[in-house]
C-alpha cells in the first residue's frame, strides 16, 4: 500500500496534488496530521518557508509566528539534523518547553516523528507526521514507521521543490541525452550493462559510459541512486 504512495507523490503536478498524496501516505502510516515544508534559504534577506499541512485552521494561526520556532525543541533538533526524532510529552519537558506541548497537545499533536533533509545550495525539506495516540510499544513497528516516512521523504522532497518553490528559485534539471535515458530506463527494469547494451544494440562498454555520464549528470554515486534520483525530478517515469 505504501509503495503505491511513493509513485504517486513522484507525479504530482500541483500543490494540490501533492498536499493531497502527503495527506494519504500520513492516514497509511497511521497518523491524523502531516506538515511538509520547503525551506529555501537566501545569501541576503530572509529565509523562504513554503508549507503543505492538514492542520486545524486555528492550530496553523498559533504556530505562524516563525519566532516561536526557534523555541521548539523537534525543529530546532531538525534544523541541525537529517537523524529523525520520534517526540512526545518529554521531548518538550526536558526542553523546558512543557507549556509549548500543552498548547499543541490541545489540537491532538501529542506524538509524532520528524525529520529533515538537507541539500545542496540552500535547499531544505522538513516533514512531521502526528497524533493524539501514543505510538506502539512495539519498537519494531515504530522502527518501521520511521523507515517508511524516511523512504517518503526521499521520493517527496524533489516534488515538493517542483512544486511549492516559486519557479524563480528551482533548481535546473540535468539534461540527459537519449541514449542516457534509456540506459536509465533499463537499469530501472533490472537490466546488466550487458543486457541494457544488446537490447540498445551497442557495446556493453558503451553502456556502462551511458549509465556512468548519467550518474554523474545526476551528481549521484551509483546507478541505483540515479534512478531513483531521475524519478524523482520526473526526468524518468
Amino acid at each position: 500500500m505504501l509503495q503505491g504512495s511513493y509513485q504517486s507523490v513522484l507525479e504530482a503536478q500541483s500543490r494540490d496534488d501533492f498536499r493531497r498524496e502527503v495527506v494519504r501516505f500520513t492516514k497509511q502510516l497511521g497518523f491524523d496530521t502531516v506538515s511538509a515544508v520547503t525551506v529555501v534559504d537566501h545569501p541576503v534577506g530572509d529565509t523562504e518557508f513554503v508549507a503543505v499541512d492538514n492542520a486545524p485552521a486555528a492550530y496553523s494561526e498559533m504556530i505562524d509566528d516563525t519566532e516561536s520556532w526557534k523555541l521548539d525543541p523537534v525543529l530546532q533538533h531538525c534544523k541541525r539534523q537529517s537523524v529523525p526524532i520520534i517526540w512526545d510529552q518529554s521531548t518538550y519537558v526536558t526542553a523546558g518547553q512543557g507549556s509549548k506541548w500543552e498548547g499543541q497537545a490541545r489540537f491532538g499533536f501529542r506524538t509524532g516523528i520528524c525529520l529533515a533533509l538537507h541539500m545542496p545550495e540552500g535547499r531544505h525539506f522538513m516533514i512531521g507526521v502526528d497524533r493524539d495516540q501514543a505510538l506502539p510499544k512495539d519498537r519494531g513497528e515504530v522502527t518501521r514507521m520511521v523507515a517508511d516516512l524516511q523512504l517518503f521523504a526521499v521520493h517527496a522532497q524533489d516534488t515538493a521543490m517542483r512544486v511549492l518553490v516559486p519557479e524563480s528559485l528551482r533548481l535546473e534539471r540535468p539534461k540527459l541525452s537519449p541514449r542516457e535515458l534509456d540506459s536509465l530506463k533499463w537499469t530501472m527494469d533490472g537490466k546488466t550493462a550487458w543486457e541494457v547494451g544488446s537490447i540498445m544494440g551497442i557495446s556493453e562498454r558503451t553502456a556502462v559510459l551511458h549509465i556512468n555520464t548519467a550518474m554523474h549528470k545526476l551528481g549521484c554515486q551509483n546507478k541505483h541512486q540515479a534512478v531513483l534520483k531521475a524519478l524523482r525530478l520526473g526526468i524518468l517515469r
